[in-house]
């Protein structure tokens, strides 16, 4: 039934990955090559609705909803909503959003313990003839005595934090005389880290010292927060860390670049701006310039875009052209922006409640408890065509994971306790999605940042949309669009962090001509060589 077929859901990463655990389960493997997620293909045409639930969709298209969550009745509703949502696409001669699957096998879906995070900072290395202290990274290699988990289990009794990897940020080695060949010992060997054995090992365990907790964010602290310089800068290839923390009064300013101020000052408040043609550096300016007026800048075209400017230069593939001029929409050029005389049409019912942010601006989230999961969304031009990589790294107030699930990414696409998830559902979008409530006090931030594999370039990809919404479904609460890249391969695209007891969002936009590897690494994560 399901060979050769294209699997339709809404929110279909769930439905997916669900049904791929269960073939595994049953010893088999899930046969679907593609599917297409109502819920992205909605996102991108932007309906007028209140939100894209499945509910929502089906009274806007008319579709009767007779018992919400009745398995039949949910079917016949979403088929309604299929079928118009493609009549919508092609109005607009929109691709759709099918995603290739990979084949799911059993191994991928084999139920794994979840790594507790240590409560402590890690101290640093083991010292000669010195204790061990709460915190310290310990990985064990080779045979043992005692079995694998009971001595991972003591560890973590003790506080110590066990990695299956080594790193420069191990504190220990573990390895009897039988381990000195793996690879673990080689790399320890590489690093410099100090290597006991499992019965010095044990004795050091029966005498470990007190460590230093991570932070625990209360109201009364407040947590520094890193962030991307006001102004694009030129990439560096020996950047290690992210750029410093912003003093307070440099932070205020960053979220007064927030556009404010009424129509007259802003006349393309309310309307979303999609710039065709022209070189990479003129849309770059032109989509400033429509922020800078109060617009959203599309990266793509939608239900929602209202407006066009079209720039001099640059390739349109004639078909698109003439689609986009079938619909009638108002057509600017890049003098009509910098004069401000606008021939403007309808304003966009979908982008008024969204805060449009420049790069660097920040928005203070909504109440938690009222709010308590949050969906960055990353999104970038349909004719892209190279692979984009979204990732998350949670991290502790020493810029760095706990460990080295904190980072996720399409091969481990949820961190141990939930908190942080993937969802790929469009060939040209991903998301992240924070479980506020979930999220350890020990998370200072989670960075979300964007990467390229192979020789592409940002600056080849263009514009990326982010936006930030209370959950999968909802509309927007804010929205960026970086497009200053250049050169670079990795880009941090925004942040999500505490202040006290309030969650903030941030537009970063900060690139690096380094891989993801090299940004993974400055954050604490082991990278295989």
């Amino acid at each position: 039934m399901l060979q050769g077929r294209v699997m339709v859901a809404h929110n279909a990463q769930f439905d997916y990955e669900f049904l791929a655990h269960e073939f595994a389960r049953a010893g088999s493997w899930l046969p679907v090559s593609q599917r297409l997620c109502t819920l992205a293909l909605n996102r991108q045409l932007a309906p007028p609705t209140s939100d894209l639930r499945l509910g929502t969709l089906a009274a806007h298209y008319g579709v009767r909803q007779l018992q919400a969550h009745d398995a039949a009745d949910d079917v016949r509703v979403l088929a309604g909503v299929l079928r118009e949502s493609l009549k919508a696409a092609a109005h607009l001669d929109m691709p759709l959003p099918l995603l290739i699957c990979p084949p799911r096998q059993a191994p991928q879906f084999t139920p794994k313990p979840p790594k507790i995070p240590c409560a402590y900072r890690n101290p640093g290395r083991l010292a000669p003839g010195g204790a061990l202290k709460q915190g310290m990274k310990i990985a064990i290699t080779g045979e043992t005595a005692v079995s694998r988990a009971e001595l991972a289990a003591r560890s973590v009794a003790a506080g110590l934090n066990v990695m299956a990897s080594v790193s420069r940020l191990t504190s220990v080695l573990v390895a009897n005389d039988d381990g000195q060949l793996t690879a673990k010992a080689k790399r320890a060997a590489a690093e410099g880290i100090p290597v006991v054995d499992e019965r010095t090992f044990l004795r050091l365990l029966d005498d470990v010292r007190q460590g230093i907790p991570h932070q625990v964010v209360r109201a009364e602290v407040v947590s520094e927060v890193p962030a991307a310089s006001p102004e694009p800068t030129t990439p560096r290839t020996d950047i290690v860390l992210p750029a410093e923390p912003l003093k307070d009064d440099d932070e205020a300013h960053a979220s007064d670049q927030a556009p404010t101020g009424d129509k007259d000052e802003k006349p393309l408040a309310g309307h979303r701006v999609l710039v065709l043609g022209g070189t990479h550096p003129q849309a770059v300016r032109t989509r400033s310039r429509v922020v800078e007026l109060g617009g959203s800048a599309a990266v793509n075209l939608s239900g929602n875009v209202t407006d066009l400017v079209i720039l001099q230069g640059g390739y349109i593939e004639p078909r698109r052209l003439l689609r986009i001029q079938s619909l009638d929409l108002p057509t600017h050029n890049a003098e009509s922006l910098d004069t401000g005389v606008l021939s403007l049409g309808r304003t966009s019912e979908c982008s008024q409640g969204a805060l449009v942010l420049p790069r660097g601006g920040v928005v203070d989230l909504p109440n938690a408890v009222s709010y308590p999961s949050w969906t960055v969304t990353a999104t970038w031009s349909q004719q892209t065509a190279c692979e984009i990589d979204i990732v998350a790294f949670s991290l502790d107030e020493d810029e760095q994971v706990i460990c080295d699930e904190d980072f996720v990414f399409y091969g481990s696409p949820q961190s141990p306790n939930g908190a942080v998830r993937l969802s790929t559902d469009a060939p040209t979008g991903q998301a992240i999605t924070l479980d506020v409530a979930s999220t350890p006090p020990t998370t200072s931030r989670v960075v979300i940042a964007a990467a390229i594999d192979g020789d592409p370039t940002f600056g080849d990809v263009g514009a990326i949309e982010i936006t930030a919404a209370p959950g999968a479904t909802a509309l927007s609460l804010a929205e960026a669009t970086l497009d200053a890249a250049t050169t670079e391969r990795t880009l941090l695209l925004a942040e999500l962090y505490r202040r006290g007891a309030t969650w903030r969002f941030r537009a970063v936009g900060q690139g690096y001509d380094f891989g993801l590897d090299t940004l993974a690494r400055s954050y604490g994560v082991d990278i295989a060589s």
